[in-house]
């Protein structure tokens, strides 16, 4: 959703990666940003390190592979292994379109209450993994209930996953950096199988 932390994650990821031990992590973000009018999201992204481009829609409420494409041809991927798109905020037409990607995450903020799976299926029907984002604010949201928006999340999701972040305490960040890892790994392991004996190509889009 708009507003749901997205790109203070994607900050707070390339933050903790920089700080990783021995200087620096072997693992480094670019992206694609998706917004209806303006660079704001993807000039913090680049001054977050991140070398990233903005897809400005106009009107239209989402990214699609053409965009996706387009855009790559001027985004300077540098040393990145992997590729972010972040999607025009909106858990609605995002859903329904085919980026290209090697797979779906949602962030879904502790301050959009528990109902939003429920009411969104097919988003979260389609994630690989949910993001609860705003973690820190949970002292805050008198009557919130995490046990129901687990359940709506249980019931949505074919594939439950799960990880609690909070961009401003970095709870969260390490398990989210070790699930990019294993995606990642995963997808250098089949590029192999694929094409034993020939250098895997290691950019996951």
């Amino acid at each position: 959703s708009p507003g749901s932390g997205k790109t203070a994650l994607l900050e707070a990821t390339a933050r903790a990666l920089a700080a990783a031990p021995g200087g620096g992590s072997s693992h480094h973000l670019a992206a694609l940003s998706g917004d209806l009018a303006t660079d704001h999201d993807g000039a913090r992204l680049r001054a977050a390190g991140i070398p990233a481009a903005t897809i400005t829609t106009g009107s239209a409420c989402h990214l699609d592979a053409k965009l996706v494409h387009q855009a790559l041809h001027h985004l300077d991927l540098g040393d990145a292994d992997t590729l972010v798109i972040e999607n025009v905020g909106n858990l609605v037409c995002p859903a329904i379109y085919d980026l290209g990607e090697a797979a779906a995450v949602v962030a879904l903020s502790v301050t959009e209450g528990e109902d939003k799976p429920l009411k969104y299926p097919t988003m979260f029907h389609g994630a690989d993994l949910v993001l609860l984002t705003k973690i820190d604010l949970l002292p805050h949201l008198l009557g919130f209930r995490m046990d129901v928006l687990e359940d709506a999340l249980a019931r949505t999701m074919p594939r439950l996953k799960v990880i609690r972040v909070s961009a401003l305490t970095g709870e969260g960040l390490p398990e989210w950096i070790a699930w990019l890892e294993t995606q990642r790994a995963q997808l250098v392991a089949g590029a192999h199988a694929h094409h034993p004996g020939q250098h895997a190509h290691t950019h996951a889009h």
